[in-house]
């Protein structure tokens, strides 16, 4: 892992490779993607069941898994599982709860109402990754806050194993989150289907879900067609630290991303060099009872760094920079940073405050903007799951009151026959 001084050039130098790590689009998945969705919007099922039997070698026991499989795996499944995300459950909906949107009324003494009316989409589609890649967690980051936004109807679609079966944990959390509809499939075709629908997968109003890069090219590539959660790139995490942080806890922190994929991005800033040395250290003793500590080492010998700043407030600008999915603050009276720091997905605060904590359990959603997105996106959320339609009503003396700035811009922006729909009015 790099040790670099901030000096104004080696982490400039750093950041500018860092950011090359997810920025260019392969084209050759593009293409293999573009023929996917063409396919599947032309030829529905047969389309989407002739990839499964492609790309999986074998058609899954069965399209839509039976109501009675899903509740089947819930009643089957280990006591303490069903336990631990119903716990999780509990405070990932008493967070989202609070996030519900009212809709509006607004009328003024001339006879003018306005209002803003919001509700849910009336269906979605949810993409869960399948086989050795499940995570149960992301059912329920997506579906909870899509159900307190009042979603309709919420379709998953997911990977079959390699026995054509679905994968029993997935089916436990889609069971405790009310998901209405599963179908087994995977991939590119499948995000064709919800886009577009088939005979038997409903024709979604916007897909969510993390997957492989074809899952991610499709999604890019029919925004518009459907509304999509976001493009995410690979996992990252930033550690910004003192000499109060405890290098075992840190080194950990960073690997726990690190873990995900070998182009996840573990940085940490720190104004103390032997913290810096410490975690190194710390990071070269925990990784070799890790299972995953091939993805670990690469990962962080290419996109991770510990960078020795000479500042809090230099750690919180390159903090702000760099725009992290995830950001530890790991230092002396945490919350005296938390307003300066604008750009990042979710923010973790002091040392028991531990990434995997939002991941599965805190409540804030871990569905999270990437690639130093987190400028100007923001978490998934109930927000995420809505719309919104504004409506007005006007009295004819209140447009009268109204009609001559009307004319006056409409025929100023040289659009005549605006103007016209308000002079018609009072000929």
């Amino acid at each position: 892992m790099k040790k670099i001084f901030a000096n104004g050039t080696d982490e400039v130098a750093f950041l500018a490779d860092l950011k090359k790590r997810s920025g260019e689009t392969n084209k050759k998945v593009t293409e293999v993607v573009t023929e996917i969705i063409e396919n599947v919007k032309n030829n529905g099922d047969k389309a989407v069941k002739d990839y499964t039997l492609k790309f999986d070698g074998n058609l899954p026991q069965y399209y839509e898994v039976p109501r009675e499989v899903i509740n089947d795996a819930l009643t089957e499944a280990d006591q303490e599982f069903v336990d631990a995300l119903l716990n999780a459950q509990e405070k990932i909906a008493d967070f989202h709860q609070r996030q519900v949107e009212q809709s509006f009324i607004s009328a003024k003494d001339n006879g003018v109402i306005m209002g803003q009316r919001t509700r849910g989409l009336h269906r979605v589609g949810l993409y869960v990754p399948g086989g050795t890649a499940a995570y149960p967690s992301s059912v329920l980051m997506n579906a909870i806050p899509a159900k307190i936004a009042g979603v309709k109807e919420i379709i998953m679609v997911t990977p079959p194993l390699k026995d054509g079966t679905p994968n029993k944990d997935i089916l436990v959390a889609a069971a405790i989150c009310g998901v209405d509809r599963v179908f087994l499939s995977g991939g590119a075709q499948a995000i064709a289907a919800l886009a577009y629908g088939t005979e038997e997968i409903p024709k979604c109003d916007k897909i969510v879900g993390p997957g492989n890069i074809y899952v991610a090219t499709a999604k890019k590539l029919l925004y518009g067609v459907v509304d999509i959660d976001m493009i995410a790139g690979p996992s990252e995490i930033l550690v910004i630290a003192d000499g109060t942080a405890n290098p075992k806890f840190a080194a950990a922190d960073l690997m726990s991303q690190a873990e995900h994929d070998v182009l996840a991005s573990a940085i940490m800033v720190t104004t103390s060099e032997k913290l810096a040395d410490d975690t190194i250290k710390e990071i070269d003793r925990q990784k070799e009872y890790l299972s995953r500590k091939s993805i670990i080492e690469k990962s962080l010998d290419d996109y991770g760094a510990v960078i020795i700043a000479e500042s809090r407030e230099k750690c919180v600008e390159l903090a702000n920079e760099i725009a992290p999915e995830h950001l530890e603050v790991l230092m002396e009276n945490p919350f005296e940073l938390l307003g300066s720091l604008d750009n990042a997905g979710s923010i973790f605060l002091g040392h028991y405050a531990s990434e995997p904590l939002g991941d599965y359990y805190a409540g804030p959603n871990h569905v999270l903007p990437t690639s130093g997105t987190a400028r100007f996106f923001s978490p998934l959320g109930v927000a995420s799951f809505t719309k919104r339609t504004a409506y007005t009503y006007y009295t004819e003396d209140a447009l009268r009151q109204a009609k001559d700035d009307i004319v006056l811009i409409a025929e100023r922006e040289g659009l005549t026959a605006h103007a016209n729909a308000i002079k018609v009015r009072f000929e």
